[in-house]
């Protein structure tokens, strides 16, 4: 039941992306497609096409770069933050997903041939360092 709940309203959500994604779509669109009409009562119609590709396009970079830029400050707090296995598997999933998933796959191989080694290996990760240890 419960699961079934959660599955309906992720449905629900990804319908709704969807429905705005293709929304979005069709503004760009006619919104390019005004610019277009617009320029080419000024311009000839090669040029206006011209104009119109390089106004989207300094727009798209400008949004890729917006968002690169805040992508990579929020990786910068979230690697100081990381400390345990789960952590540290998340941050190599959405850093390196086909390496993540490589590695998910061979811990899984190894748990199922050999459950003593898996737990040693998960031993070894979740240590920390202690970084220079004073002798007495």
């Amino acid at each position: 039941m419960l699961g079934e709940g959660m599955a309906r309203g992720l449905v629900k959500k990804a319908v709704a992306a969807s429905v705005a994604a293709g929304a979005a779509l069709v503004a760009v669109l006619a919104f390019g497609a005004t610019i277009f009409y617009a320029l080419q009562l000024v311009v000839p119609a090669l040029a206006a096409a011209a104009i119109t590709f390089l106004l989207f396009t300094v727009i798209a970079l400008a949004v890729a770069l917006i968002f690169l830029a805040r992508s990579e400050a929020e990786d910068e707090e979230d690697e100081e933050d990381v400390a345990g296995l789960g952590q540290r598997a998340y941050m190599l999933f959405r850093q390196r997903p086909i390496l993540g998933t490589v590695a998910a796959l061979a811990g899984g191989w190894i748990f199922l041939r050999n459950p003593a080694l898996a737990t040693m290996v998960a031993a070894a990760f979740t240590e920390k360092s202690h970084g220079g240890r004073r002798r007495r």
